[in-house]
């Protein structure tokens, strides 16, 4: 069994489900130190942060490598339908199977064996060499890499390249690379009017009738046309309450709730202020909330990317697809305090299913890959 396969095992048998940690990073902290790293927990609202750091020759004028990920895992949904208990190591066909084994523990694992690898072969290295991990990657994410930033950020520390551990493959290792993520932006309208008997309708004011022009102007709007790495900004109603639940009743009030997932070519700002434009111009009578959950973030070419690449096709020969699909990460906080940021992990079909896996074949690679990004950037 190899070291990474086995530190996997190791780390998929404690059950941290969003945001208990269960020991997984005193783990890696056993292993992080005894090859020079300087491990600070940074604990905040019951989740347990990692800062670990080795320094290299250059000191802190040379380069800045750091991996991020999580050991905190979704839920297992319900035991009876796992073909082997969640957070049991448990090999068939060729695959690993477990809580996490995707997202991310193998990720986490390959991070600690090429860190130590990396070391051994080069114990003078000039740049240095972080990880960054947290408990709170799956849950509401406000005390987990965050915080952790803002602590550096705080300090004047600033990162030059960082790869994060998520899932980015589809169907083998290498094929997909994740360059940048959507941000996301939430609103919550309540679109006031009178309520009334229905048979009555002009002693009342319908808010959804008052609501339909303004919606079908929101749907039908184009909000940006995206760039090279961004597909067009899309906007999406997620909710529409309104009403008492009888028939006869003109309701007072509608509310709906939608969701923004827009590209670099958009702003808040502006994106806030196109909605509250068509709203006024209907003349309605509102209240509306925003919630900013993630700022997207995109890293050009450069440096990380191209090193990242070139290792992706030297040890899988494969030639990996720079992407910004999917939904937010952790690399959204990171990107304050780095200008390359990239994902880059194991093939992500199974996560967050029953039976969650990831193939064995994929899991040295995997490891081989972050070590020769090392070797390239820091070395």
């Amino acid at each position: 069994m190899s070291g990474t396969l086995s530190l996997t095992e190791a780390l998929i048998e404690r059950a941290s489900v969003t945001p208990d940690d269960r020991h997984c990073q005193a783990l890696m902290i056993e292993r992080l130190s005894a090859v020079g790293f300087e491990c600070e927990t940074i604990e905040s609202g019951g989740v347990t942060n990692l800062w670990a750091l080795r320094r290299g020759t250059d000191g802190a004028s040379g380069k800045l490598l750091a991996f991020a990920g999580h050991t905190d895992v979704v839920p297992t949904g319900p035991l009876d339908q796992w073909t082997s208990p969640p957070f049991t190591p448990t090999h068939r066909d060729g695959k690993l199977y477990g809580r996490g084994a995707a997202d991310m523990k193998t990720s986490l694992a390959a991070f600690v064996v090429s860190s130590e690898e990396f070391i051994a072969k080069y114990p003078e290295h000039r740049g240095s060499l972080a990880l960054l991990i947290t408990s709170d990657e799956e849950g509401p994410a406000t005390d987990g890499t965050v915080k952790v930033v803002e602590a550096l950020k705080a300090r004047g520390e600033r990162l030059d390249y960082c790869i994060v551990g998520e899932p980015t493959s589809n169907e083998t290792l290498g094929d997909m690379v994740k360059n940048g993520r959507r941000g996301s932006m939430s609103g919550k309208l309540v679109v006031k009017g009178v309520q009334g008997h229905i048979a009555y309708p002009h002693l009342a004011s319908n808010p959804i009738h008052l609501l339909a022009p303004a919606l079908a102007e929101l749907v039908a709007q184009r909000w940006d046309d995206g760039n090279e790495y961004f597909p067009p900004t899309t906007w999406q109603v997620s909710n529409l309450r309104s009403g008492t639940g009888a028939t006869n009743v003109i309701p007072g009030h509608a509310e709906l709730m939608f969701n923004f997932r827009f590209s670099t070519a958009s702003t808040v700002e502006g994106l806030q202020s196109r909605v509250h434009a068509i709203l006024d111009e209907h003349a309605l009578d509102y209240d509306l909330t925003w919630t900013v959950s993630g700022l997207p973030f995109l890293t050009p070419r450069g440096a990380l990317s191209d090193a990242l690449e070139q290792a992706i096709h030297d040890e899988t020969g494969v030639r990996p697809e720079l992407s910004t699909t999917g939904g937010t990460s952790d690399g959204r906080f990171i990107a304050r305090i780095c200008e390359q940021v990239v994902e880059f992990g194991p093939p992500n079909g199974s996560i967050h299913k029953i039976d969650e896996h990831v193939e064995v074949r994929f899991i040295e690679p995997l490891k081989n890959v972050y070590r020769r990004v090392l070797e390239e950037l820091i070395a």
